[in-house]
């Protein structure tokens, strides 16, 4: 009798808890929408976080309450998106891919002011009079790009400057972000034809600073047919909606800081 009051007494308790876990579920079940899981399957994966929301979960989640539109995935494919925006019963538009494109050509061949032996980061190089290269717009070259970047799409070149792989870069503004000297920019594609370089010194500073800047010439605004090209504040400034890819400004810019990618 001692042994059967008490497990009598704990196997009314088992049932009394079921009974209420089970009615607990019933009650506080939050119901998740079937598409969640399908849309984190389409998804890339990489977790990068452009996007602004947690994750591609959490974007997963944002895009399926609305919270964020489907165009704030930058890395996922165009077919990608058209399958997510089937799912959701919207039409999502093509647009042209864009490449993140360096704005320098000195690395290595502009000189050093001062001897820096600070933390080898950009971030912390330029946090010392700009760093220490002779030109204050010019890439420091310590390659915190290519730490930022989750798709490996960015190596330092033997000029001890970054160098962007077309193929595996998914735009997901990372390295322009993180870039202290702001020298990366997004172009589309089919721009074939970019300035690489950043610098708004005059002609004058611009030579004592770095072998290679723009000297804003003018030749290259003078030249263009489309007239997509205009120095401002002592830089030549690409408008990708009206440029061609002709390269008539690749041929007459004297610094040959005007450039055709993967040239």
């Amino acid at each position: 009798m001692e042994i059967i009051i008490p497990a009598l007494a704990l196997g009314i308790l088992g049932v009394i808890f079921g009974v209420g876990l089970g009615f607990a579920s019933k009650k506080l079940r939050v119901d998740v929408d079937p598409r969640l899981e399908r849309i984190h399957g389409l998804l890339p994966g990489s977790n990068c976080g452009v996007c602004g929301g947690a994750g591609c979960f959490g974007f997963a989640e944002a895009v399926l309450s609305g919270k964020l539109p489907l165009e704030a995935c930058r890395v996922s494919s165009d077919e990608v998106k058209g399958k997510i925006g089937r799912l959701l019963g919207q039409t999502v538009e093509k647009k042209v891919k864009k490449v993140a494109v360096l704005r320098c050509l000195g690395g290595k061949k502009v000189k050093d002011k001062f001897v820096y032996q600070g933390i080898k980061t950009c971030i912390a190089a330029n946090l010392v009079a700009g760093g220490a290269k002779s030109c204050f717009f010019g890439c420091l070259g310590f390659g915190d790009c290519v730490r930022a970047c989750p798709f490996g799409a960015i190596k330092m070149s033997d000029e001890g400057l970054p160098a962007v792989d077309e193929a595996k870069c998914r735009a997901c503004n990372k390295c322009v972000l993180i870039c202290p000297k702001k020298l990366f920019s997004l172009a589309p594609v089919t721009g074939r034809v970019y300035v690489a370089c950043a610098s708004h010194d005059n002609g004058k500073q611009t030579v004592l600073a770095c072998p290679v800047g723009c000297i804003a010439c003018k030749k290259c605004e003078l030249i263009c047919p489309e007239k997509a090209i205009q120095v401002i504040d002592n830089l030549a400034v690409i408008d990708y909606h009206k440029c061609t890819s002709c390269g008539k400004c690749v041929e007459v810019c004297p610094r040959k800081i005007i450039r055709k990618k993967n040239e």
